[in-house]
This record gives C-alpha cells, sequence and structure tokens, in this order.
C-alpha cells in the first residue's frame, strides 16, 4: 500500500478535488481507501441506535455490521490521539490511500490552494508538499502546479508521488 495526502486550508477544495479524484482512480484499476482527519468531536453513530447506547455505556470499541458495511467505532476515552501510522495500518490492503487532513504529517501531500481562501501557500513551511493544485497561477510556488480542474493530471502526480505505507513508519 502507498499513501499521500491532501492538505490545505478550509474552503480551498480538498474534499471537491477527491470527490474527482477517487473515481479517476478507480477507473484506471487502482484499489483506494480514504482517511479523514477530523479537527473537532464527531459523531458516525445516532442517539437511540443501540451501537450508540453501547458506546455512551462505556464500551470501547463498537463494531456494527451488515451485509452492505460494517464499521467500528473506537473511544480513545482520554487516550492520546492515534498516529497516521497506526491509523494506516488498521486498513485493509488496497493500492492507494489518500490522507485528507494530517496537514503536519510527514507523508507526502499534494496542496490544494485557492488564492481567494485568503489564506498563505503551506509549502515553504511544509516540505513534504510535493505539488500543488489550484484555481489559478501561483508565481511563487517552488513545486510543480497543476489545476484543479485537471484531475487526470493530478491522478498523474498522485501516483507517481505517494510512498510505501512502511516509509512512514515510526
Amino acid at each position: 500500500m502507498r499513501v499521500i495526502g491532501m492538505a490545505g486550508w478550509s474552503g480551498a477544495g480538498k474534499t471537491t478535488l477527491l470527490a474527482k479524484l477517487i473515481p479517476c482512480l478507480v477507473a484506471r484499476g487502482i484499489g483506494v481507501s480514504a482517511v479523514k482527519h477530523a479537527h473537532h468531536a464527531f459523531d458516525v453513530d445516532q442517539p437511540g441506535k443501540d451501537s450508540h447506547t453501547h458506546r455512551q455505556a462505556g464500551a470501547t470499541e463498537v463494531l456494527v455490521s451488515s451485509e452492505r458495511r460494517w464499521a467500528l467505532v473506537h473511544e480513545l476515552r482520554g487516550a492520546a490521539e492515534p498516529r497516521l501510522d497506526e491509523l494506516l495500518a488498521k486498513l485493509a490492503p488496497v493500492d492507494l490511500v489518500v490522507v485528507e487532513g494530517f496537514k503536519r504529517g510527514n507523508h507526502p501531500k499534494l496542496e490544494v490552494y485557492r488564492a481567494a481562501v485568503g489564506k498563505p501557500l503551506m509549502r515553504p513551511e511544509d516540505p513534504h508538499i510535493v505539488a500543488l493544485a489550484s484555481d489559478g497561477p501561483v508565481p511563487q510556488a517552488t513545486v510543480p502546479v497543476v489545476s484543479l480542474d485537471d484531475v487526470d493530471r493530478i491522478a498523474d502526480i498522485v501516483l507517481a508521488q505517494a510512498v510505501p505505507i512502511a516509509a512512514l513508519v515510526r
């Protein structure tokens, strides 16, 4: 398995790009999984459901399964947030894992940049950014810049720059 990240400030279009990029990669025969980092408390469970009740009662893990999917919710209960490499080790094998968020990680990342967001480039501060996807020219860029609309070229860059997960293990 190989990994690459999508980094960028809120509102830059990371999720929108991934919604176009993942089908492009799958059409090329690439098995893709995604890891999304949330900055706030989030819940994938619904109050009133048995699994939510089990978790609220104190279960560390609750696994919900059906004929279509399964989901495992693990409560940290005060423990430290797992590192990206620890989370990646929990995934079933695929060709490529795309990570949205974890912008401070040491994995290679494609920065999604829109000047209209009003934030600076992450690249000067993050040497792990290997390319930029932008909605306009970025003359100060020190890495390749590709149009946000050129999903095929972005797919080429992602595949060329992704690294084996083993390279991230501490």
